[in-house]
């Protein structure tokens, strides 16, 4: 028989609010997440690689897809979990990049190549892209 677990949140709303702004600048790490990895932990197979153990309470974290380049001027798009065997439950803890990803709920960004950029740091996005841009273009 299939173990099922029960999905709580270290914060709801403050997770629902970065789920959201998933879905709304990466569709694809949202369907991955919701249409797979959400199920997959639901009936019991635990996704990623395990960041700590504290007797029968394991965290989690998973990487979702991305773009190459927002990877590499936000950060990799990641769950983190932890799941406790005994009571058979995963506490949703949060979405990383956190930055971005709760400044995109607050209000619209902008792209800039395709990139999202931070209202905050719209200079040190748009040098980064424009440097990885011209590292791309010179392999």
């Amino acid at each position: 028989m299939v173990e099922k677990y029960m999905f709580l949140y270290g914060n709801e709303n403050e997770f629902k609010k970065l789920e959201s702004a998933l879905k709304k600048y990466n569709m694809l790490a949202y369907k991955k997440l919701y249409f797979e990895y959400y199920p997959s932990l639901k009936s019991g197979e635990l996704l990623g690689k395990e960041v700590s153990s504290n007797g029968d309470i394991h965290e989690y974290e998973v990487n979702l897809p991305t773009d190459a380049l927002f990877a590499k001027v936000h950060g990799e798009v990641k769950l983190h979990y932890i799941v406790d065997e005994n009571k058979k439950t995963i506490t949703l803890s949060d979405l990383t990049p956190r930055e971005i990803l709760s400044e995109g709920h607050q209000s619209e960004l902008v792209t800039y190549k395709g990139v999202m950029v931070s209202k905050e740091h719209a200079d040190k996005d748009m040098f980064k892209i424009n440097l990885l841009n011209m590292i791309n273009k010179e392999n």
